[in-house]
């Protein structure tokens, strides 16, 4: 992966890690290497982070660790050429991070794919909660409707429980807050593939400070120690 570049695999993971991690712009980390004597073009680190996050995410997902049954599900707004588009996501009770989509339009459509998106990996979820989006909850009992269908049992499954209330998506809303943080300071992205990529860095990260995988040796790895493991 990192055969044939010009710079060193220690260099790349840094201005990666610290453009995903931190609130820093693309200019803010060429400086930065800059004062180690290091000279690279922010448009290069760019390059770097869209090549590198979905790959390091695919790694990560490998050694993620199972998730709960009962999950929180909501959408938050990001801007994409000044346009508002949504970032589809959920979290399960212990506050881990599910899955997460990035949607151009906030409708049915989008909001079934991402359901299909979390079943895939983690299976049926016992609860879902979301607010009183009816689009949400008619994804949820399509999806569901259509996995129960398909699964192979002898004995009938029975439905994922919706529950519908404002009150109870605090949890996933204080979540928000994480990606909603470091996205700011980027002032908006240039493009949907950009911004879907970075966005699958940002909630990585994410997830490397919640510790939600696995390594062995080491039960709490820094982010730093957690990139070094994953590109090894």
């Amino acid at each position: 992966m990192f055969k044939g570049r010009h710079f060193d695999r220690s260099v790349i993971l840094l201005c990666v890690r610290w453009y995903l991690a931190y609130g820093l712009s693309l200019r803010n980390v060429k400086e930065m290497m800059a004062e180690r004597g290091i000279s690279v073009d922010h448009s290069t680190i760019h390059r770097w982070v869209v090549h590198f996050s979905p790959w390091l995410l695919k790694r990560y997902n490998l050694r993620k660790r199972k998730v709960t049954g009962k999950w929180h599900m909501d959408e938050t707004y990001i801007k994409v050429r000044g346009q508002w588009m949504y970032l589809y996501r959920a979290i399960d009770s212990a506050g881990d991070t599910v899955e997460f989509r990035f949607s151009e339009h906030r409708d049915l459509l989008a909001a079934k794919r991402f359901f299909r998106r979390a079943l895939e990996p983690h299976g049926r979820p016992d609860r879902v909660v979301i607010d009183g989006s009816q689009t949400n909850h008619e994804a949820i009992v399509s999806c569901d409707t259509t996995h129960r269908l398909q699964t192979n049992a002898k004995h009938s499954i029975k439905p994922v429980t919706i529950r519908q209330s404002q009150y109870l998506k605090n949890r996933i809303e204080q979540d928000h807050r994480a990606i909603k943080r470091r996205v700011r300071p980027m002032l908006g992205f240039k493009s949907m593939a950009s911004a879907s990529v970075t966005l699958s860095g940002i909630e990585m990260i994410h997830m490397m400070r919640k510790q939600q995988a696995r390594f062995a040796f080491n039960p709490t790895p820094s982010i730093a120690e957690q990139f070094e493991i994953l590109a090894s």
